[in-house]
């Protein structure tokens, strides 16, 4: 047995842990990071990285099929997915590499094993006790189901569908979330027929309405079924597929059915309520600064309510680093955080939504504006469909903006500035935007919300 002792002890080397953990280090603190599997966690290892590098070689297909009407003649011979499999696996690898040389660089001691809260200032890892006068909780979360539904055999997770050896011919897909969406539109993309479940009434429900019906059309036009508004009630499966029956007597069959509910906090016998933190479902409760109910616990990423994104994970690791060094950083609301769902088409946004706005000041005391981007020459060349769309206060700024499009993801950084520097569309019609780029786009809305469209009417 042996004890350690550090200025600030990280349970977690996912994103929200290892950002914490190098902010720390480059304060000035003496670091420890726990982590049981990999450093870089569920992004980078079975998360945001692979899945992007998969949504990557499916645009490359969806390119390669469509070349000739660019005047390019190519021959699309098929998927072929160990090929795949080695690209994305050498991303992640590249990466990987990268962030150990970064944390070894930064003095930071890597402790690999399964840490357990003992105290309000120890960690458990095996017979080692870890010390430190700050504990900042980083374990992140899992795929969930849902309650009766049992993952196995061919009922799988994303985790398991990274790790498909084949393509299915027919995949269903329970729920129409980010998750279930880029995966459909992969799969879709290397030749399977897709049918997603959602119980909501639209797929990606979170974004703004007019957005999910835009979505809605451009997956009826790529020919991916969906179900909506109608709750899963059973799964059966045998030696040829799965049998999904819906709660209103609706049947699908399948190769395989992905569950893509959510994601639920890693927190389990980790000994935080032992220790006296408030938990709420799984979740770990804090105030608006990330600290627990147990002074110089802090928590940070999937096991905070809130979304679940690997940026605003760094974003609060970064945060706690500094308000443990007493720099008082600012707060970002979960509403100001930039969201990006990398599927065929692509959903950015940032800020509230039309629905959100009106509840918040009511109806007459905001505006919006809708920008087709068939007035956008790039993504006229691209050859994309799709609009922008910004909200803001009635002679204020602008509170919200919402895109769907080839490659809008790209386009959230202006955006997400805008929000959080509030500011008003007037501001923005002044600056110029380089032509032709699709980020004209929020240009055009901003110029017409001030009131002086150019190519808008």
């Amino acid at each position: 047995m042996s004890e350690q002792n550090f200025d600030v002890v990280v349970l977690g080397g996912g994103s929200g842990g290892y950002a914490a953990a190098l902010r720390a280090s480059e304060l000035g603190f003496s670091v420890a990071l726990i982590e049981k599997d990999k450093v870089g966690g569920t992004c980078l290892h079975r998360g945001c990285i692979p899945t992007k590098a998969l949504l990557h070689a499916a645009e490359v297909a969806d390119v390669s099929r469509e070349s000739a009407k660019y005047g390019v003649n190519t021959d699309f011979h098929g998927i072929d997915l160990a090929g795949v499999t080695t690209y994305r696996r050498d991303i992640i690898d590249h990466k990987y590499k990268g962030l150990q040389g970064l944390v070894k660089a930064r003095g930071i001691t890597t402790i690999t094993g399964a840490g357990r809260l003992t105290s309000p200032s120890t960690v458990q890892v095996g017979d080692d006790t870890i010390t430190g006068k700050n504990i900042i909780l980083a374990t992140g979360s899992y795929s969930r189901s849902l309650p009766g539904l049992e993952i196995g055999g061919r009922v799988i997770t994303s985790e398991h569908a990274l790790e498909l050896d084949y393509i299915p011919n027919r995949v269903a897909i329970l729920g129409g979330g980010v998750i279930g969406v880029e995966f459909a539109s992969v799969w879709k993309s290397f030749g399977s027929d897709v049918q997603i479940i959602e119980a909501l009434p639209h797929l990606v429900p979170n974004e703004e309405e007019s957005i999910s019906k835009s979505f809605e059309r451009a997956f009826k036009k790529r020919g991916i079924k969906f179900s909506l508004g109608i709750r899963f009630q059973s799964v059966t499966q045998s030696d040829e597929g799965v049998h999904v029956t819906l709660e209103d007597g609706q049947t699908f069959d399948a190769d395989i059915l992905l569950v893509a509910v959510g994601r639920g906090p890693v927190t389990q016998d980790l000994g935080y309520e032992e220790v006296g933190i408030t938990m709420d479902r799984g979740f770990v409760i804090t105030n608006e600064r990330l600290e627990t109910s147990v002074p110089g616990v802090y928590a940070v990423g999937d096991i905070v309510p809130g979304l679940q994104l690997a940026h605003r994970s760094f974003q609060q690791g970064i945060f706690v680093a500094e308000e443990i060094a007493g720099q008082s950083p600012i707060v970002i609301e979960d509403a100001n955080i930039p969201k990006v769902t990398y599927s065929d088409p692509e959903v950015a946004s940032v800020g509230l939504t039309t629905a959100k706005a009106t509840e918040k000041y009511g109806a007459d005391k905001i505006s919006s504006y809708d920008y087709n981007l068939a007035g956008n020459g790039k993504s006229s060349i691209l050859g994309t469909s799709g609009s922008i769309k910004v909200v803001r206060l009635n002679d204020g700024p602008v509170i919200g903006v919402h895109m769907i499009g080839a490659r809008v993801g790209e386009l959230i950084g202006e955006a997400q500035l805008t929000v959080n520097w509030e500011a008003y569309p007037e501001d923005v019609a002044s600056l110029i935007h380089a032509h032709p780029t699709q980020n004209e786009a929020i240009g055009e809305a901003m110029l017409a919300l001030a009131g002086k469209p150019l190519h808008a009417m």
